[in-house]
């Protein structure tokens, strides 16, 4: 009896297991990693701009146009990033197209922000080959020490941007200790007709690197460019967290022999050329209830101060008065040519605080998060501000309702603005 009871157990468990691996058994190529992935979005953004008539630049942008108070605009948005992997090596492509219809027209532009090749043949190096974005520097808004990148937006810091062509690699250790893990990592970039020929002097090749160290739980960077397609710079940047949730950042750059160009009222073209020094503090904390505050102060030794813009404004006024009596646009159009360089800049001046709270799910509604942004420039304490409303809770498809409001005196960077308002929906779709 007792040897057929234990027989029985045994066919019982054995069934068990039997159905347990009938039950949850899985294909291995399943999960294997494919070499190829396709992925990317496709958004749509309707804009519409609440216009400041009475402002400099728009004076400067719209004196040949009708005036308007409210003006839209349209744009539709493809980026694909594909990659192709095989042993060691890896291919990646990101393309961007945008079309839009403003009240220029329609307009299209094609740009391939990353193209690369890169391989690793050891687990200590890899190297690489092609159009890419370093994305150097720890501040979430601005990156004084990203000398090898083009300048985020602040107002959506996290838009993908349009790489460098450059040839780099990585040297990468482990230790156990205070220093845990050091990196090198050398960047020649070439800028030649139809190469990198909007990064600086043409005919040169530059060299740039970056120095890592995780030391004492703390990331640091230094970084460098050599003299060639723009002066020498190096600075550095550090990001640590002090508690689980909450962490500190900071960026500090030089540039050497910096040569500014500005302008004053009457029209005459000045240089200035200067040792430059600009830093970035800031902080990022995340409370309990999962409200998320970033905040930063940015000091931008290279950008203009508060006399020379009020300067630039009011030889914009000079030229527009010219315009209205006599119908010349000279002084107009000379006006604009300085602003292509670095009065067009998004924050063209010296110090800026900038400040984001956004929170998860309020009110227990799933997929939720509302944000505020604010960008005040301290010299002349014009700001902007941005509430915005975020919601993800349709598979891939994302929605943000997003407006700004600009606010400054005349003669402010925010307050001589082209537009004092704006508001956009953005619907994205992944695949």
């Amino acid at each position: 009896m007792r040897l057929c009871a234990a027989l029985a157990v045994l066919l019982t468990i054995s069934h068990g297991m039997a159905l347990g691996e009938e039950e949850y058994s899985f294909d291995l190529s399943e999960i294997e990693k494919k070499p190829w992935h396709i992925g990317g979005y496709v958004e749509l953004r309707p804009v519409l701009f609440g216009l400041d008539t009475n402002a400099a630049l728009h004076k400067l942008r719209l004196y040949d146009h009708d005036k308007e108070n409210v003006r839209e605009e349209y744009n539709l948005t493809a980026l694909l990033d594909g990659s192709y992997s095989k042993d060691d090596t890896e291919f990646r492509g990101v393309v961007n197209t945008d079309l839009m219809k403003s009240y220029r027209g329609w307009s299209e532009e094609t740009t391939l922000y990353e193209g690369y090749m890169s391989s690793r043949p050891s687990s200590t190096f890899n190297f690489g080959i092609g159009k890419k974005t370093l994305k150097w520097g720890k501040g979430y808004a601005w990156n004084p020490v990203a000398f090898l990148d083009r300048p985020k937006d602040p107002d959506d810091p996290e838009l993908a941007r349009e790489g460098f062509v450059v040839t780099s690699a990585d040297y990468i250790r482990s230790f156990d200790g205070p220093l845990k893990t050091f990196s090198f990592t050398p960047v020649l970039m070439p800028v030649y007709e139809h190469i990198n020929d909007d990064f600086g002097i043409n005919n040169r090749l530059n060299f740039a690197g970056k120095i890592y160290f995780l030391l004492y739980d703390t990331d640091i960077d230094l970084i460098f460019l050599a003299s060639g397609s723009k002066t020498s710079r190096y600075g550095m940047d550090f990001s640590r967290n002090i508690t689980s949730n909450f962490e500190v950042h900071g960026e500090l750059a030089f540039v050497n022999d910096y040569q500014k160009r500005f302008i004053n009222s009457d029209g005459a073209l000045f240089s200035d050329k200067y040792d430059a020094t600009s830093y970035l503090l800031g902080l990022r904390y995340l409370t309990k209830s999962e409200t998320t505050y970033i905040f930063e102060y940015f000091h931008n030794a290279t950008g203009f101060a508060e006399s020379e813009m009020t300067d630039y404004f009011s030889f914009i006024e000079r030229g527009y008065d010219t315009y209205l009596t006599s119908g010349d646009d000279s002084i107009l159009r000379k006006a604009s040519n300085a602003a292509g360089g670095s009065y067009n800049r998004r924050n063209p001046m010296r110090d800026y605080l900038y400040l984001r709270a956004s929170q998860k799910e309020p009110f227990d509604i799933l997929y939720f998060t509302p944000s505020l942004t604010g960008i005040f420039n301290t010299a002349d304490r014009s700001f902007s501000i941005g509430p915005e409303l975020l919601y993800t809770g349709v598979k891939n498809l994302e929605l943000r309702l997003k407006t700004i409001f600009l606010v400054g005196d005349s003669d402010t960077e925010f307050g001589e603005k082209q537009n004092n308002c704006r508001a956009e929906l953005r619907v994205r779709y992944y695949f």
